[in-house]
């Protein structure tokens, strides 16, 4: 344990967790430095937001020890652990009559004394707070008069003005447009790289996650599965079998989510490369419309999608010469098909590649035909 003590600000060892007696999740070994990010991800229900009560000790471990800075955090008091570490629930706190600034204001309890009486320097360590998230102009306002995103950016000024070293946050985007998403991680990214403030966090948003994290750890079924990198975690259809998918498509390569293909012969064949065809995949799909597509080579936009909605693709290894075997087999893909889509830009892979000018002759002499 002393090895794993001196490598590790934050780790968990033997920890189980669960209700009344009743392990829910069993012998939990995760792990992280300092200004690292560790996401707990995993189906509803899975058991996130327990795994993150246990650790901020508002439920106690049914077995098992939870480790910070070298010290278990059952041996701290109150206000040591405090002093350390700092807290976001997915809860709206609605606070009655109090400005955001008094909101900020109240992180510095584990500082204050008995009477709650803030310092010149306490002032200025919840500036500094507001700043950092970008909440100064929120500071007169009435925090129950505000939108969600701007709550949660007063919450985490209310959480890094105690000062921590750890922050766990519980789905702290659930309530957030995409925009206020982006703007809340990459906070979290900043303070994380530049301050070494270290972050525990549950998200649903999968490929959030996969951007901002420096370990995962996948809860499924009564354990943590799988703990590692997002390279580690995110490969070899892990995530299918994660989350259960049997409807639809998930790319782990792209974070790429798609409603399921079309069932049947190719109707239509799209003829597309470097992100042209998306889009058109997308309207046959939402049309129930089934096509064929290509030639795409493997690293093109394109072929993530195309393999996940249509009937067949064309491929090519990526960066490989297009064969004449795949000239001829686009060929016969379009000789069944009723319609053929062009998508590509006449300059570009147009001028670039014969073989497509080919393809769409073909075509218009087929369908005028």
């Amino acid at each position: 344990m002393n090895a794993v003590r001196e490598e590790f600000y934050f780790y968990t060892k033997g920890l189980t967790v669960g209700y009344q007696g009743i392990a829910l999740i069993r012998d939990i070994e995760i792990h992280l430095r300092r200004g690292e990010v560790l996401t707990f991800i995993g189906p509803n229900g899975a058991g996130k937001t327990t795994v993150l009560r246990n650790i901020i000790r508002q439920l106690k471990p049914l077995d098992g020890v939870i480790v910070l800075d070298g010290k278990e955090i059952r041996q701290q008091s109150g206000r040591e652990l405090a002093a350390s570490l700092s807290v976001m629930l997915t809860e709206r706190i609605r606070p009655e009559r109090m400005t955001c600034r008094e909101v900020v204001e109240s992180g510095r309890y584990p500082y204050t004394g008995r009477f709650g009486k803030l310092s010149e320097q306490d002032h200025q360590v919840v500036e500094d707070a507001m700043r950092l998230v970008h909440a100064e102009d929120l500071a007169s306002l009435d925090f129950d008069r505000i939108s969600d995103g701007q709550r949660q950016r007063v919450m985490l000024a209310r959480a890094l003005s105690q000062e921590p070293e750890l922050i766990v946050l519980d789905e702290p985007t659930s309530f957030l447009d995409i925009r206020h998403k982006l703007e809340f991680l990459s906070v979290l990214e900043r303070l994380a790289r530049e301050r070494k403030l270290s972050v525990i966090l549950s998200l649903h948003e999968l490929d959030l996650a996969e951007r901002i994290s420096d370990k995962i750890a996948c809860i499924h079924g009564d354990r943590v599965e799988r703990f590692g990198t997002p390279e580690e975690i995110f490969s070899c259809g892990y995530i299918r079998r994660l989350y259960e998918i049997e409807v639809g498509n998930y790319d782990e390569r792209t974070g790429t989510v798609e409603l399921p293909a079309p069932e049947g012969r190719p109707q239509v064949f799209v003829l597309a490369g470097n992100g042209s065809g998306i889009p058109v995949y997308r309207r046959l799909q939402r049309q129930g419309v089934p096509f064929a597509t290509g030639i795409l080579w493997e690293n093109d936009q394109d072929y993530p999608v195309a393999r996940m909605l249509a009937a067949e693709v064309v491929g090519e290894r990526a960066f490989g010469r297009i064969r004449k075997e795949s000239t001829e087999r686009a060929k016969e893909l379009i000789d069944g098909c009723r319609e053929v889509i062009c998508a590509l830009r006449p300059t570009g892979e147009m001028e670039l590649y014969p073989e497509f000018g080919e393809l769409l002759e073909y075509a218009k002499d087929k369908i005028s035909g």
